[in-house]
C-alpha cells in the first residue's frame, strides 16, 4: 500500500477545504487537499461570493484576480407588494453598506474552485490530488493520525498526518468515521433547481433575486449574467409526488408564478432538467477529536436561506488556519488548539442558523401551508418607512457576524497573490 506523510490532509476540495489549504500552505505547512472528482464542474452549486469573502481576497493580494473572473453583482433584495401598486419593498439594501464591499458577487463556483487552486499550487508546501476519495480514518488508540485514500484507477493509499479536517460536506465521511453526529433541526421544504434562458430584449436587465410568493408556492429567480437560475420551493418530501404530475404540470406550474416564463418553460425537455436539494439545517455539538477537525458544511448543514452556505464555511477555514499553523508547525497542535477553532466559529454558525430558522417559520412555512404568503406586512413597513433599518439585513447577508480577517501570515500586496 502507498504510504506517505503530510502536516495536514483536508478531504474535500470545495471552498472552506481550498480556501484552508491555500492559508496553511502560505505558512508553510505541508497540506494536501483530496478532491474526489475529476473536476469541479457540477452545477447548482452555491455561487454567492459575499462582501466578507471579497475583503479576505484583498488582504490575501487575491482581489485583482477575482474581479476578473466571470461575475455579476447582484442587487438589493427586493419583493412585489401584495397589491402589486408601487415600487417593490426593499428588504435588504446594499447600498447602504460601506464601499467596495457593499455587494455580493455571483461567480460560477467551479471558476472560483479553479482560482483559489491555481493560487494555492503557488504555493511550495501545497499539493491536490484530484479523484482521490477519503476512505477511513487511520487511528493509533483514540487519535487520528491520517487517512486512507482511494484513486479512480482503484489504487488504494494511505498519509499519515497531524491532521486530518473533514471539509467534505453535509453528507461527511470524515465526520461519520469519527462518531460525530450532527443535530438535525427540522426544515419543512426542498428545493428544486432548474435554469431557464434569458431572451435577447433582457440582456440589459441587472443581476437580481426575485421572489414570487402565493398560496402554497414560493419561487425565486437568481438573475444571472447570460441565464435565469430559478428555485421552486416545494413541501420537505413532496419529490416524488411532484415528479409524478409530470413536465407538462411543472411547466404550468411555473408559468402561472410568472407569467413572463411562459414563453421559455419549454427549455426545460424533461424532469431530468429539475435538480432536487434535499435541503438541510444541522450542526455538530463537537467539531473534533484528536487528530481530527470538522469545518464548513461537514460541521453544520446551511440552509439555501440568504446564500450565506459557503461564506461560513469560508470563515471557518480562516479561523482554522490563524489558530492551527503555529500549533502545527511547532509540532505541538493538541485537541485543545482544535476546541479553539470551534469556540470561535460556533457563536456566528448558531446566529446565522437561528435567523434561518425565524426566516423559515415567518416565511416559509406560512407561504407553503398557504396562511400568509410571503414576509410579514410589519416587516414590510418597517423597511418601508424607516429605510436605515434596510441595512441590517444587508449587513447580515453581506458581512455576516464575526468575518474573519485573513492571517498576516497569509497576506499579500494588491496584485502578488
Amino acid at each position: 500500500m502507498n504510504a506517505t506523510h503530510k502536516d495536514v490532509i483536508i478531504a474535500g476540495g470545495g471552498p472552506a477545504g481550498l480556501m484552508l489549504g491555500l492559508l496553511l500552505a502560505r505558512a508553510g505547512v505541508e497540506v494536501e487537499v483530496w478532491e474526489k472528482h475529476a473536476d469541479y464542474l457540477r452545477d447548482f452549486r452555491g455561487d454567492t461570493v459575499h462582501a466578507s469573502t471579497i475583503r479576505l481576497l484583498d488582504e490575501l493580494g487575491l482581489g485583482e484576480g477575482f474581479a476578473a473572473l466571470p461575475q455579476s453583482e447582484l442587487g438589493n433584495f427586493t419583493v412585489p407588494r401584495p397589491d402589486g401598486e408601487g415600487p417593490d419593498d426593499i428588504l435588504a439594501d446594499f447600498d447602504r453598506l460601506k464601499p467596495p464591499y457593499d455587494h455580493i458577487a455571483m461567480v460560477p463556483q467551479w471558476d472560483f474552485l479553479d482560482f483559489l487552486t491555481e493560487h494555492a499550487q503557488r504555493e511550495p508546501t501545497f499539493s491536490l490530488r484530484m479523484e482521490t476519495e477519503f476512505v477511513e480514518v487511520i487511528r493509533e488508540g483514540d487519535r487520528c493520525v491520517g487517512a486512507r485514500w482511494r484513486a479512480a484507477d482503484g489504487t488504494v493509499g494511505e498519509t499519515r498526518s497531524a491532521l486530518l479536517v473533514g471539509c467534505d460536506g453535509r453528507s461527511s465521511r470524515v465526520r461519520e468515521q469519527a462518531g460525530l453526529h450532527p443535530v438535525e433541526y427540522e426544515v419543512p421544504f426542498d428545493t428544486w433547481w432548474f435554469r431557464l434562458p434569458r431572451l435577447a430584449d433582457e440582456q440589459s436587465m441587472p443581476p437580481a433575486l426575485v421572489p414570487i410568493f402565493r398560496p402554497g408556492e414560493l419561487l425565486l429567480t437568481l438573475v444571472r449574467t447570460d441565464y435565469l437560475q430559478v428555485a421552486y420551493f416545494t413541501d420537505k418530501g413532496a419529490d416524488a409526488r411532484l415528479r409524478a404530475e409530470g413536465l407538462e404540470r411543472f411547466r404550468a406550474r411555473v408559468a402561472e408564478l410568472r407569467p413572463d416564463f411562459a414563453d421559455r418553460v419549454d427549455a426545460l425537455t424533461s424532469m431530468d432538467d429539475v435538480h432536487l436539494l434535499d435541503v438541510r439545517l444541522n450542526r455538530l455539538p463537537r467539531w473534533h477529536r484528536e487528530g481530527l477537525l470538522c469545518i464548513g458544511d461537514a460541521a453544520h448543514a446551511m440552509s439555501p436561506a440568504g446564500g450565506v452556505g459557503i461564506n461560513l464555511a469560508i470563515q471557518d477555514a480562516v479561523a482554522a488556519a490563524r489558530l492551527l499553523a503555529g500549533p502545527l508547525l511547532s509540532g505541538a497542535l493538541t485537541e485543545r488548539a482544535l476546541a479553539r477553532v470551534q469556540r470561535r466559529r460556533m457563536w456566528p454558525t448558531k446566529v446565522l442558523q437561528a435567523g434561518q430558522r425565524v426566516l423559515q417559520q415567518v416565511i416559509f412555512v406560512r407561504t407553503l401551508d398557504g396562511s400568509r404568503p410571503g414576509p410579514p406586512q410589519i416587516f414590510r413597513l418597517a423597511m418601508r418607512h424607516v429605510p436605515p433599518l434596510r441595512k441590517l439585513p444587508a449587513l447580515a447577508i453581506a458581512i455576516g457576524p464575526r468575518p474573519e480577517p485573513a492571517p498576516a501570515f497569509a497576506r499579500r500586496p494588491a496584485g502578488e497573490g
